[in-house]
């Protein structure tokens, strides 16, 4: 049994094209546009303070866009925003997806002469995406970036970290884009068998 160590998910992949990622968009008549330009989305590994996608309800009902982002924003002691607790909260503007692969979570090594954290890759069981409940905010310092939600862990999660990110299904992400569904509705533990997890290698 993996060793749960903090902090939570501070890092997470995205390899899909543009191209791809809208195909996927199209699939559930969710067109994208791009009033930034279309971006050159080059496969990496995203971490605290770089840029990436996010997907967020366009100017026009119905609409949807694709902008990059930087992830996390400072808090009043420095730190980055990079996850935000969602249980009890209401979230009446801000709200996006963050387009991802995967993400990464952590754990103490069972072996003590290990320095290195064990790394473990968890990933949609069943669609090419994984999409995160994200919430953006204008800041002084940086201008306009986001940060990942969390909930409860599902059971997928759980025997790794006591909280996860926010992991919509498809079906969701029209409904929390257009705030068509209460929060408390969408933003929970990830069902079980929705996420498959791989040891990753080590950084």
């Amino acid at each position: 049994m993996p060793l749960p160590s903090r902090p939570m998910c501070n890092l997470y992949t995205q390899t899909k094209s543009v191209d791809e990622v809208a195909a996927i968009f199209r699939g559930l008549q969710m067109p994208l546009t791009f009033p930034e330009g279309i971006p050159n989305l080059a496969p990496r590994d995203i971490r605290i303070t770089e840029p990436a996608p996010i997907v967020r309800a366009g100017s026009e009902p119905g609409s949807f866009e694709l902008v990059v982002r930087r992830w996390s924003w400072p808090a009043p002691n420095g730190k980055p925003v990079y996850n935000f607790r969602s249980e009890g909260r209401s979230f009446p503007n801000g709200r996006c997806l963050a387009i991802a692969d995967g993400f990464y979570e952590f754990t103490t090594p069972q072996d003590p002469k290990q320095k290195a954290k064990d790394r473990w890759l968890f990933s949609a069981a069943e669609h090419p995406l994984v999409a995160i409940a994200g919430l953006t905010r204008s800041n002084p310092q940086v201008g306009e970036a986001f940060t990942l939600l969390t909930a409860e862990p599902g059971d997928d999660v759980s025997p790794y970290h006591n909280r996860q990110v926010v992991i919509l299904p498809p079906t969701d992400w029209r409904a929390w884009l257009t705030h068509a569904v209460p929060e408390r509705d969408l933003l929970k533990a990830t069902p079980t068998g929705t996420l498959t997890v791989c040891a990753a290698p080590r950084s």
